[in-house]
This record gives C-alpha cells, structure tokens and sequence, in this order.
C-alpha cells in the first residue's frame, strides 16, 4: 500500500443552477478512502450520492473543492486529462450499463485493458475470467441489444474491472438486476475486494451495504454519518452461501 489515499474530497461542492437558481447538490464534503477500502454511499434519493460519486470520478464537474486520486489532483485535470485518468486508474460502473452497441460482449469487455496497454493476449485473458466469474462466457458473441438487463450490467461490471483499476466507482450496480443477478455481481466485488481492490459503491440497499468495510451515509448532499462495520456484523467477503441470503 502507498501511502497516499487512492481517494480524497476535500470541501467538495456542487451547485446546479434551476431556471437561475442555484440548488446545491453537495455541500463541502470531506472524505478519505484509503488503498483497498470498500466504501458503500448511502442516504435517500436526493442526497447527492450520484453527484458525489460521478464528481470523484470526474464525469461531473465540481463547484469548487479538491479531488485526490492516488496522490494525484484531479479536479483541475482538463476533460482529456480526466479522460486517461480513468483509462489508468478508475473504473465505473453504471445503473444504466452505457455498452458500446456495435460491439459484441467480448470487445466490451476487452477495449478498456486494450486502451490501457494491455497485450491483446492478456486482454483476452482478463475478459474470459471476468465473463466466466459473471456466467457471461457463453454470451460474449452477442451483441448488447441481445442481452437482458441482468447480462448488460454484468457486461458492464466486467468492463469496469478490464483493466484492473486503482479505484472502481459503482453508482447502485444491483439496482436493476433480481436476486440472482445481484448474486453474480456480489460475489465478483467480493472477490476482487479480496484481492486488494479499492471500491466506493453507491447503494439504497442495506444489505448490499453490510458487504463494505464502512458506510457514509448522506443527507441533503451532506455527510450525516461516516463509520466502519463491526467485523461480526459483516458478511465475509466472497462467501457465496451469505449473498445467497439477498434472495430474501
């Protein structure tokens, strides 16, 4: 581990304008994730928990307030700056998949290790341990419009992790898939958590929450509460018998 967080807020604000108003989103957050962390966001619609996650990853602009990546500023990087950031360092994973449609599964999966400079044999072989991992090896012929919503978000989950990202950004990765989709894609953050990878996952669920190490909860874009899970309360990571538990 470096010694440098792999993510730090520092007075983070966010203000939208409405019809000349201004409405704030966020409002001077302050938060640290550390190097192989899980972090899950919670608070109720409206809290700024999207903004604030799409903000640390750089696809939403801040009002003011810094972002650290890895001990790097970010939040005066330009837009093809934040770009090759996000190629190096960040993966994100959407409620709404937002999958390349004239590409099959495979070469979804595969072009953010390829971009990066992966070799195409370790592309490939990356791609083929996330697909088999998500149940996904079968489909990774077909094309995104081919897919249910279950197979898309798996689909995009894989992207995400193509590369083998510093820090992985989930915006309610489960919010669109049933039980036993929501299985598949529990069991694959609790195995790459395990293995050392930093996580920051907004979630309304709580029990896709306990999986974290702590949980920020947010309210009127304002962190209310920021704490650790007790170990005991925790489900262990990569335990596929306790996200089975989700089916209820």
């Amino acid at each position: 581990m470096t010694d440098a967080p792999a993510i730090k807020a520092i007075n983070l604000v966010k203000i939208y304008q409405s019809g000349g108003v201004p409405v704030p989103a966020v409002r001077g957050i302050d938060m640290r994730v550390e190097s192989g962390e899980f972090v899950a966001i919670m608070g109720p619609s409206g809290s700024g928990k999207s903004t604030l996650v799409h903000m640390l990853g750089g696809l939403d602009v801040r009002t003011s307030g810094e972002i650290w990546i890895d001990g790097t500023r970010a939040d005066t990087l330009s837009e093809s700056g934040w770009a090759l950031l996000r190629r190096q360092k960040v993966g994100f994973v959407f409620q709404f998949f937002n999958l390349v449609a004239n590409m099959t599964v495979a070469d979804n999966v595969e072009l953010p290790a390829l971009l990066g400079g992966v070799s195409p044999r370790q592309a490939r072989e990356r791609r083929e341990y996330l697909l088999g991992e998500l149940g996904l090896t079968e489909r990774a012929a077909a094309a995104p419009a081919q897919l249910s919503g279950g197979e898309q978000q798996r689909v995009a989950l894989a992207r995400a992790l193509a590369n083998q990202p510093r820090l992985l950004l989930a915006d309610e990765p489960t919010g669109n898939l049933d039980s036993r989709n929501t299985k598949d894609v529990l069991r694959l953050l609790s195995d790459v958590h395990r293995k050392g990878q930093t996580i920051v996952l907004v979630t309304h669920d709580a029990r896709v929450a306990s999986m974290a190490d702590r949980v920020v909860s947010l309210l009127d874009g304002q962190i209310v509460d920021d704490g650790a899970l007790p170990r005991t309360r925790r489900r262990p990571l990569g335990t596929v018998g306790d996200v089975v538990e989700l089916r209820g």
